[in-house]
Formats: C-alpha cells, structure tokens, sequence
C-alpha cells in the first residue's frame, strides 16, 4: 500500500497493512541469531611471548629461526598471537600411559580382526 492511498476511508486497510508490516520485521528481527563478535587479536611482543610460553628470549629467537613456533615479522620487531602460541604448546601434549595402552589395545585388536580373517579366508582354500 501506497503512501498516496492513505484516506480516511481506507484507514482501516491501511492500519491492517502496517501491522502485518510489524508482524515481518518482528519476525524477521527474533528469527535472526546473535551475532558473536570474535575478540580481536592483538599481538603481543618478544617478551609478553616467552613469559607466556616460559622460555628464556635466546630459546624463543631459536624457535623463530628454525621456524618451530607461530611468529610474524614486521620490520625488525616479532610479533606472536597468544592464541596461536596456546595452540602451538598444546601441538606438543605428550600421551598418558593410560592413552597409549588405549591405542596399542586398539590397533592390537583391528588387526587381530585383520590377520584372523585372512587365516580364514587361507585355510578355506
């Protein structure tokens, strides 16, 4: 409906009209999810980086030069994320002994699954 429709003989319609107009947009408005905004990552220096990671600068330069840690170069400052370097120490988790007998036992089993099926199979023959 036009605005140049409105009169007061069709004011009714036009009331009608505007509520179903509300009635979309508050639709539309509750049906749209939240949006999350992500924290920005601001990086850190030299220095907030090894008391984060726990190494002394001479070991934290080492890693840089023999590319084993997540760093970026601007100039002659490096620069490290916080969360990539989090990321980087948790690459690094060392297995439980619990954790390895949990693979060895499966491993140990698909293949006996594996070798007990062949030796069906070559004794059928």
């Amino acid at each position: 409906m036009d605005s140049n429709e409105i009169s007061f003989e069709n004011l009714p319609r036009a009331v009608v009209h505007l509520a179903n107009e509300i009635a979309e947009i508050k639709f539309l408005v509750e049906r749209k999810e939240t949006t999350t905004i992500p924290p920005k990552r601001i990086p850190i220096d030299i220095e907030a980086a090894c008391e984060l990671i726990g190494k002394a600068k001479p070991t934290v330069y080492t890693l840089v030069r023999t590319r084993k840690i997540p760093c970026y170069k601007n100039g002659k400052k490096l620069y490290f994320f916080e969360d990539e370097l989090l990321e980087w120490i948790s690459q690094g988790k060392k297995k439980t002994l619990q954790e390895i007998q949990s693979e060895a036992d499966a491993n140990f089993k698909k293949n006996f699954r594996k070798s007990n099926g062949e030796f069906n199979q070559n004794s059928q023959r």
